[in-house]
Parts: C-alpha cells; sequence; structure tokens
C-alpha cells in the first residue's frame, strides 16, 4: 500500500512514520508538513537519520490522492474537513486522527470545538474508528474518525458494563490522566518542563472537548443519553493515559461475574489485555505499544464499580489505532506492523 501522511510531523504524524517503517506491506509515499516544506524529515526527527531520506512536502492532498492508497490526517481541528472532498474519496480512502468527523451532530461539534463544519456533508458516511467495536463498518468505509486518546481509553474500559445494563449511566464519573505528548507539538507555556516537572494539574475541567465523544459512544453502548463528569489531568510524563472511571451498580452482581464479562467481550481482541484480579494497570507497561490494559474492582461498601484503563495516547490513542484501521480497510491482519513489545524501562 502505498501511504501518504498530512502532518507528519507532530507527534501522531511522527509516531505513524514510528510505526510503518515497520510495516510489512505500507511504503510512505508523501510526508506533509506545514511547517517544514522541503527540508528533510530526519533532520527535524533526528532518531529516523539513515532511515528516512524524504523532505517534508505540503498539503495538497489532490495530487497526493492520486500517489496514495491511504491518506493519514493528523493535523489540527477543521483542516481535514477543508480539505477532504468528493474527487479525493473518489481516489483514496482517508483515517483522520483529528475530531472532524468523529461527532454526528455537526451542532455539538462546533459548539465544543468553536469552529464552522467545512464539510458537515461527510460526517454521516464517516466511521467511528474504534476497531474493536466497528470493525465490521470499517471494513468497507471510505472516511475514517480516528478516535480520541482519552475516548479509547474510557470507552474500552467502561464499554462491557454499559453494554450490559450493569451500572447506572447517570452517576458515571471519568477521572483521567495524560502525559504532555497529547497537548501535540506546538509551543505552549503550559507545556514547558519547568511548568509541568513535580506537578500535577487538572484541566478543561467540565469543558473538556472529549467529553461529547465519550458521551456520544457510550450513548451508542448504553441505549440511553449519557451525560458524564469527565476531569482530564496532565502528568509530567512524555507518554500515557490513565483512566479511573466510577458508576454505581444496578445490579447485583460480583466482582468474579463482572470479570467474566470483561473477559468474555475481550477474549478475542488482541489490543486488550484484561489483567488478572487485583492488578491496576499502568501506563509503564502499555508505554510504545498499541495495547490497552483494563480491570475492574467492586466496592461493595458503596455498591459501586471501579473501571481502570492504561494505554499509550501516541500509539493506541492515535497512530496505532489509525494503522489498525488501515489493516482492517485492506483485509489485513488487524496487528500487522503492530505487535511492538511495550518498552520498559
Amino acid at each position: 500500500m502505498k501511504v501518504g501522511i498530512i502532518g507528519s510531523t507532530g507527534y501522531a504524524g511522527a509516531e505513524i512514520v514510528r510505526i510503518l517503517l515497520n510495516h510489512p506491506e505500507a511504503e510512505i509515499v508523501w510526508y506533509g508538513s506545514r511547517s517544514y516544506v522541503d527540508k528533510k524529515f530526519a533532520s527535524i526527527f533526528g532518531n529516523m537519520v539513515k532511515l528516512v531520506d524524504n523532505v517534508c512536502m505540503g498539503e495538497n492532498i489532490s495530487e497526493l490522492a492520486k500517489m496514495a492508497d491511504v491518506i493519514f490526517t493528523a493535523t489540527p481541528q477543521g483542516l481535514c474537513a477543508s480539505l477532504v472532498s468528493e474527487e479525493v474519496l473518489s481516489e483514496t480512502k482517508v483515517i483522520d486522527l483529528s475530531a472532524d468527523f468523529r461527532i454526528k451532530d455537526v451542532s455539538v461539534y462546533e459548539d465544543w470545538y468553536g469552529i464552522t463544519h467545512a464539510a458537515p456533508g461527510y460526517i454521516e458516511e464517516a466511521v467511528y474508528g474504534l476497531c474493536e467495536i466497528n470493525r465490521d463498518k470499517v471494513k468497507n468505509a471510505r472516511l475514517i474518525a480516528n478516535p480520541g486518546c482519552y475516548p479509547t481509553c474510557s470507552f474500552l474500559s467502561i464499554y462491557p458494563l454499559a453494554k450490559e445494563g450493569i451500572i447506572d449511566m447517570s452517576t458515571l464519573i471519568i477521572d483521567a490522566k495524560s502525559g504532555t505528548s497529547g497537548a501535540g507539538r506546538g509551543a505552549k507555556v503550559n507545556n514547558l518542563y519547568c511548568e509541568v516537572n513535580e506537578n500535577i494539574k487538572a484541566y478543561g475541567v467540565a469543558s473538556h472537548r472529549h467529553t461529547p465523544e465519550i458521551e456520544e459512544q457510550l450513548s451508542y453502548a448504553s441505549g440511553e443519553n449519557v451525560v458524564i463528569n469527565f476531569t482530564p489531568h496532565l502528568v509530567p510524563m512524555n507518554r500515557g493515559i490513565l483512566i479511573t472511571s466510577y458508576a454505581s451498580l444496578k445490579k447485583d452482581v460480583s466482582e468474579d461475574e463482572i470479570r467474566e464479562i470483561y473477559n468474555e467481550y475481550y477474549k478475542d481482541e488482541y489490543f486488550v489485555r484484561v489483567l488478572d484480579k487485583g492488578l491496576c494497570p499502568e501506563t509503564r507497561w502499555v508505554e510504545g505499544s498499541n495495547f490497552v490494559d483494563v480491570n475492574v474492582k467492586v466496592d461493595p461498601r458503596t455498591n459501586r464499580v471501579i473501571m481502570m484503563g492504561a494505554m499509550d495516547n501516541l500509539v493506541k490513542g492515535a497512530a496505532g489505532q489509525a494503522v489498525q484501521n488501515m489493516n482492517i480497510m485492506f483485509g489485513l491482519e488487524e496487528n500487522t506492523g503492530l505487535k511492538m513489545v511495550p518498552m520498559f524501562p
């Protein structure tokens, strides 16, 4: 497959490059970048010296569509929607890592992201690319909305109990923590070393724009309108997301019964690892990989269940999931090029 990447010099775009260089069926033909046109990709990312000789090109998606079987757009919100067209989608497939096509209600997208949607006509067609749930829809899609990092980890941690109607969705609280790469590669004072190091803080309280995406997907799963409290935190590490969610139980079930549900739901999912009883997911055990580690704990004293998940925000939360979608779209084994063992230390 010939692959083009628009936004290849951001963290997620560079991670797509890293993964695809070891993908047996993919060849990158376009390293797109608005900021580094005509500069060697390896001059921006020193880890690519003698691995990538290409120079960065622009964002001419019409030209790229004639060259590539699939295009990844790892770009800020609004750009993919401004570039996609029937001409492009008739010639290639597009996997968008922004939020442009994740939310089906255009007014919700415009309200939370503060921009006017440039291509609302493609929202309905776009498939939400959470592979473990929508792989049958992904197979024949032209346009994939690659899920957000927080939504992926949150949803996979909660999904089995939401689907089975075991938790009271109106009581759901999601506490989330992310490394600094989740904020992107752009220069921001709040992300400087001295601002982040030796500190942890909540941000986007009651206003984080991944909230409606999580609510929409959990609404589909549970069959009811879901409204949540979602609070993310920034922690001083490069990569990783940790989700700790809480909800009241609607049914009298034991922790062992709940664990059986998780094991049944995820028994055939290569990338979802249900941990042994008593083990809590940790970001260090998924770093650099496409795995999501999940587990649950019942608190009989409060009649609540704690649902936990950990993953790498740049891999399963972005680039890895995008490649996983690509594999499904082109009829490859889902884990092709994605069997990276988590890095430690």
